[in-house]
C-alpha cells in the first residue's frame, strides 16, 4: 500500500512499529432460555461471577489497574444497573437478550452524554456487558491481539487490554477517548496510543508506525520514516534501583511507593525504595466496607513487607471516579465537586471509625502513618483527629501521625491553617482544580499541564511551609514518577516523591542528573 498519514488525538505518548492487527468480532451465541425465575437466577449468577472474575483480575494486574476493575466492579454490583434487565425478564425476555438490550440502552446513554467523563466510561459498560454474557454462555471469548501488533480498531474495552502482551505494540483507535481507562493504562505501562482517527483504509498485516506522542499513526512507512522515528533503546536503570536517590550536588530524595493491594509487593525488593507513600484502600472497600479485622490483616500485609520503614496509608478517597456500594452519593451533578474523600467519610462515621480503629491496631506492627484525603477545611482535619483520638483511646493505644493529603487548592492557599503531622501533595486532582480543566476531557487536556506556574507555586509554598515548621512534604500524584517533571518538582524544593514501583528505576535517575551540567536523565 501507498505511503499515509492518519491523524489523531494523542492518548499514550511512544513509538510503535509493527504491522496492523485488526480484531474479530465479538459474536453472540444461542442459548437456550427457561421460565423467567430460572432466566433472572441465571444473570444473578453470571454477573457475581463477573464480580469475582474482576475482583481476582484486580489483584493480579498491578495498582495502575485496580482502581480501575474496583469502579467496574460497583457498577456490576449497583443494583440499578441489573433492574431494567430483570424487568424484561419477568416478562419472559431471556436472560441473554435482556441484559445485552439493556446494557446497549445504557451504553447509548453514556455516549450521549454531555460530560466527557461519562462518555469515556462508555467502553467500561460494552466491557460489562460482554463480560456477563460470557458467563451465561452467550458471546464467544475475547479475540487475540498478536504480541507487537499496532492493533487497529473502533475501541478497546480494559478487559482486552488487560490480557495482551503489549510489548513493542500499539494501539489505534477510530474512536475512543484519552481519558478512558484503557488510555490510562496505556500511559502507565508505556504503550503508544492514539485515538480519534476515525476511518482507517489499512489491512491485517501492512507495516505501519504510530507515534503516540504526536497522534500520528503511518501506513507503508519507507525506511527514512522508520530510521527518523525508531526509538533508541531504553537505558538500563537496574544499577541505580537498590541505591539511594541522590542528586548530583548530593541532596538526598526519599523514594517511596504507590500501591492498592498488597500482592502488587509480592515480586519487589523493599531495598528499592524508602517507604511506602501511598496505599490506596479504595480497593478493599471494592466490594462494599469490610469488617475491623478484615482490614488490619490487610494494613499488617503492607506492614509486614516494609519491614521498618513508613507505610502511609490513605483513608478511604470514594466519590469521584472511585465510586464504592452503599457509600458514594449517586447522581450528583459533579462527582469531583461532590461529597468524595473525607468529605463522604465525615458523613458516614460508622464506616470511617471503623477504618480508623482498625489503622491505629495495625500500627503496632510497623511505622504507619494516616493520611486524609481531599481536604479543604481545617474543621475536617480536627473532626477526623477527634474520631481518630476517640478510637486510639478504646483501643488503647497511641493514635498514628494524622496528615493530609493537599489537593485542594484552598487547602494549598492556606497552608499554615492546617495543623497536620505530614503533608502529601495529590497533583492529579490538584492540578485539575487550579487550571480548571477536568482531568478525563480530552478537548482541555493540554490546561491539566503541572508544569502550570501556579501549579508549581502552590507545590514551591506548601514545601516552604513544610521545611519552616519540621513537617514533611511529599508528593504523591502521577509527576512524582515523571523523569521530566522530577526536576521541576525538586526544584520546588520536594524532597520526598511518592510513584508506581515501575517508575522507581528512571525516578531515580532523572534525580541523580538533578544539576549535573548538560546531563539528560
Amino acid at each position: 500500500m501507498a505511503r499515509a498519514e492518519v491523524r489523531g488525538v494523542p492518548a499514550a505518548p511512544g513509538i510503535a512499529i509493527g504491522t496492523v492487527a485488526r480484531l474479530g468480532a465479538v459474536t453472540a451465541r444461542r442459548r437456550v432460555a427457561g421460565a423467567p425465575a430460572q432466566e433472572a437466577a441465571a444473570l444473578v449468577f453470571a454477573i457475581s461471577a463477573a464480580i469475582g472474575e474482576l475482583t481476582a483480575l484486580a489483584g493480579a494486574t498491578g495498582s495502575d489497574a485496580a482502581g480501575i476493575v474496583e469502579f467496574q466492579v460497583a457498577m456490576l454490583q449497583d443494583p440499578a444497573l441489573r433492574a431494567p434487565a430483570l424487568d424484561a425478564i419477568a416478562a419472559f425476555v431471556p436472560a441473554d437478550a435482556a441484559w445485552a438490550e439493556a446494557l446497549a440502552r445504557q451504553v447509548a446513554d453514556y455516549e450521549a452524554a454531555e460530560d466527557a467523563y461519562f462518555r469515556a466510561r462508555a467502553a467500561d459498560l460494552r466491557d460489562l456487558a460482554q463480560r456477563v454474557l460470557r458467563h451465561l454462555g452467550a458471546a464467544t471469548a475475547l479475540p487475540e491481539v498478536p504480541p507487537g501488533a499496532i492493533l487497529l480498531a473502533e475501541d478497546l474495552t480494559p478487559s482486552l487490554f488487560l490480557q495482551s502482551d503489549w510489548r513493542g505494540g500499539g494501539i489505534a483507535l477510530a474512536a475512543g477517548s484519552p481519558a478512558s481507562h484503557v488510555a490510562m493504562l496505556a500511559r502507565a505501562r508505556g504503550v503508544p496510543m492514539v485515538v480519534g482517527l476515525g476511518m482507517v483504509e489499512a489491512t491485517a498485516g501492512e507495516a505501519a508506525v504510530l507515534d503516540g506522542g504526536a497522534g500520528l499513526l503511518l501506513l507503508g512507512p519507507d525506511d527514512a520514516d522508520r530510521s527518523r522515528l525508531a526509538a533508541p533503546p531504553a537505558p538500563d536503570r537496574s544499577a541505580l534501583l537498590h541505591r539511594p536517590a541522590v542528586t548530583a550536588a548530593g541532596r538526598k530524595v526519599a523514594v517511596l511507593l504507590n500501591v492498592s493491594d498488597p500482592g502488587e509487593l509480592d515480586e519487589l525488593d523493599p531495598a528499592m525504595c524508602d517507604g511506602v507513600g501511598l496505599v490506596r484502600t479504595e480497593l478493599l472497600f471494592a466490594a462494599g466496607p469490610p469488617d475491623e479485622d478484615t482490614q488490619v490483616r490487610a494494613y499488617r500485609r503492607f506492614l509486614d513487607w516494609a519491614g521498618g520503614r513508613p507505610v502511609t496509608i490513605r483513608t478511604l478517597d470514594a466519590g469521584g471516579d472511585k465510586p464504592v456500594p452503599g457509600l458514594s452519593v449517586a447522581g450528583e451533578a459533579d462527582p469531583f465537586l461532590g461529597q468524595r474523600g473525607l468529605r463522604l467519610s465525615l458523613a458516614r462515621p460508622e464506616v470511617f471509625t471503623v477504618q480508623l480503629r482498625a489503622l491505629v491496631r495495625a500500627a503496632a506492627h510497623g511505622t504507619l502513618h494516616i493520611m486524609l484525603p481531599m481536604v479543604t477545611v481545617p474543621e475536617e482535619l480536627q473532626a477526623a483527629r477527634a474520631l481518630l483520638a476517640e478510637a486510639a483511646a478504646d483501643i488503647g493505644r497511641p493514635a498514628p501521625p494524622l496528615g493530609i493529603m493537599v489537593e485542594v487548592p484552598a487547602a494549598a492557599l492556606a497552608i499554615g491553617r492546617f495543623d497536620a503531622a505530614f503533608f502529601a501533595i495529590g497533583t492529579n486532582d490538584l492540578v485539575q482544580y487550579v487550571t480548571a480543566s477536568a482531568r478525563d476531557i480530552a478537548a482541555v487536556a493540554p490546561l491539566a499541564d503541572p508544569r502550570n506556574p501556579a501549579v508549581l507555586r502552590l507545590i514551591a509554598e506548601v514545601a516552604v511551609h513544610g521545611a519552616r515548621t519540621g513537617r514533611e512534604v511529599s508528593v504523591c500524584g502521577d509527576a512524582a514518577g515523571d523523569p521530566a517533571l522530577v526536576p521541576l518538582l525538586l526544584d520546588a524544593g520536594i524532597a520526598r516523591l511518592s510513584m508506581a514501583p515501575n517508575a522507581v528505576g528512571e525516578v531515580k535517575a532523572a534525580i541523580a542528573a538533578h544539576g549535573r551540567e548538560g546531563t539528560m536523565p
